[in-house]
């Protein structure tokens, strides 16, 4: 059945809008997949923060016109599912990464971060960035580390200074 004029106005809108907060795309051809591969897919970018959606070429081109993904209008071939990263810059490539282990005819065609066009085969470096609580752990690795050396060699005069107390001790209790 045909969708009206204004199912595909309501579409383009609610892609825009998702693109307009989104931190990157990843578009893929899912030429091959069953059904309920398809369900599953969208099962999984739901629970890890990402947004999926199959739409026409024509209507995709109209929805990301004018945001960071523009560049991506020449991808747009064939049957195509356009997923977003909603929560983290990598949650849609760690979800189609994954799901691409169990469905090899889910063919990434294109990526866009940052207004950057890259091509489908740089997946997996999209898919390995930190989540938002990684990077927040590492951030604060990397704030701890001075303090905790400044602490160390404050702390390691009066360690040297007391051992060698207990040496002159020992030896003397040994004389």
């Amino acid at each position: 059945m045909a969708m009206s004029f204004e199912a595909k106005k309501a579409m383009v809108a609610e892609v825009n809008e998702v693109a307009g907060r989104a931190h990157s795309a990843v578009l893929a051809e899912y030429r091959g997949l069953t059904a309920g591969q398809m369900d599953r897919l969208r099962l999984q970018a739901r629970e890890n923060g990402a947004y999926l959606k199959v739409i026409k070429n024509n209507l995709a081109r109209l929805a990301i016109k004018g945001t960071d993904y523009e560049c991506m209008s020449e991808a747009f071939v064939g049957p195509v599912i356009l997923g977003f990263s909603l929560e983290d810059p990598g949650s849609a490539a760690r979800v189609i990464s994954d799901f691409r282990k169990q469905a090899e005819a889910l063919n990434v065609t294109a990526i866009s971060f940052s207004g950057q066009l890259l091509p489908g085969d740089q997946l997996d470096r999209l898919a390995k960035l930190p989540t938002r609580d990684q990077a927040l752990a590492q951030l604060m690795g990397v704030m701890k580390a001075p303090i905790r050396k400044l602490a160390s060699t404050t702390r390691e005069p009066v360690a040297k200074f007391s051992r060698t107390v207990a040496a002159v001790r020992d030896q003397k209790q040994a004389a």
